[in-house]
């Protein structure tokens, strides 16, 4: 066979457009990815074709045939074989990355099992392109599963601030639909990095989950913590009690001003009080941010109590973070770092809306929570 420069593969695909237009789009695609996967064997074996040269890794060894499912319907292509040492298989053959695999699973299994869930066959053919059987479900879900399992239980070290959130999926159990707590943790490294250190997912109870998940995170090496921060979750104030009892910890101030709207007792008086909070927690610092708090529980005593007497317990709650530099206290203060995630992560599994199992959602979770600590 002839060899083809890239500018004669991409003008025989263009032509090929123009002569059939959509008709011709499986087979443009078969083009492209045969290009596309001779010139990745290219840069595995460190030589082009043809070429003579010292620092060549192997020997290319033809091709074999492969079928393909697509959204343009099955297409062959031809995978370039290697001979020697280097290990090689085409990135461009990969369906696309861990999550949105993992999501296809979840529906998949769900799509197997007989689950009724509205549109879930239209869902699957829209985001697979093709039908799937049970057997390919069960080996994509293991070799996910695998992947899952070992980033969540790899080694961690020194992490001085730790980040916890949790949210809650709909899971089928024994025939019901139950709620089903996903726990995540992250954290900065002492370098400064952002790092996201793992996920459980359990229909368990707040507090054991909580502190099953603490012990789980410092079994795999997690030390050196010396700052908290999270929402005012159920249970998780007393599992960091129980697993790290000397460590500071800070709630988000972020859900401290959502939270207060449940006790400001007039709709007009919201804008108001959003602002005083901001204003105390925008203190220079702790001492400021009391003298600040005190001030406004007087200002509201007599016109909303129910807010004065909340403001007066729970404000103080996010002051902890003035222990920390002045350089660090704005990135601290929330769980923003695991709040833009979790809107990830709500974007994703709204199209499945109830996973068959636990496996399922957790599988689903720690792939777009590897993903994002890769990137």
């Amino acid at each position: 066979m002839t060899h083809q420069n890239n500018d004669n593969i991409l003008e025989a695909a263009v032509e090929l457009l123009n002569d059939n237009g959509f008709e011709a789009y499986a087979q443009v695609l078969r083009i492209l990815l045969n290009e596309a996967m001779k010139i990745e064997r290219q840069w595995a074996l460190n030589a082009a074709a043809y070429e003579r040269t010292p620092q060549r890794n192997g020997y290319a060894n033809g091709y074999k045939p492969k079928g393909i499912d697509t959204r343009m319907g099955k297409i062959t292509v031809d995978v370039p074989q290697l001979r020697g040492d280097v290990q090689f298989y085409p990135s461009a053959l990969e369906r696309g990355c861990r999550s949105k695999r993992a999501l296809k699973v979840a529906i998949a299994e769900m799509y197997v099992k007989g689950i009724s869930t509205r549109n879930v066959n239209a869902v699957l053919e829209k985001l697979c392109g093709c039908q799937i059987s049970s057997t390919q479900v069960s080996r994509v879900a293991k070799l996910l599963d695998e992947q899952v399992s070992q980033w969540n239980t790899r080694p961690l070290a020194q992490i001085p601030y730790l980040v916890l959130d949790a949210r809650y999926e709909k899971v089928r159990h024994g025939g019901s639909v139950l709620s089903c707590a996903v726990l995540m943790a992250a954290g900065i490294d002492p370098k400064g990095h952002r790092t996201v250190l793992g996920t459980s997912a359990s229909l368990s109870e707040a507090e054991p989950h909580w502190r099953q998940f603490l012990k789980s995170l410092q079994d795999r090496g997690l030390c050196g913590v010396r700052y908290v921060v999270s929402d005012d979750h159920d249970g998780l104030k007393a599992a960091l009690q129980a697993r790290m009892p000397s460590v500071p910890w800070q709630r988000c101030q972020c859900h401290l001003q959502r939270n207060v709207t449940a006790y400001v007792p007039k709709v007009a008086m919201r804008k108001q009080v959003a602002a005083d909070i901001r204003d105390i927690f925008d203190a220079p610092d702790r001492q400021e941010a009391q003298n600040r708090l005190d001030r406004y529980v007087a200002k509201y005593r007599q016109s909303a109590p129910k807010l004065a007497q909340w403001m007066e317990q729970s404000i103080p709650e996010g002051f902890t973070v003035f222990i920390l530099p002045a350089e660090h206290r704005r990135y601290m203060r929330t769980t923003n770092m695991l709040e833009r995630l979790n809107e990830d992560i709500k974007r994703r599994t709204r199209v499945a809306r109830v996973f068959p199992n636990e496996a399922s959602l957790l599988r689903l979770v720690g792939a777009i929570l590897m993903e994002t600590n890769e990137e």
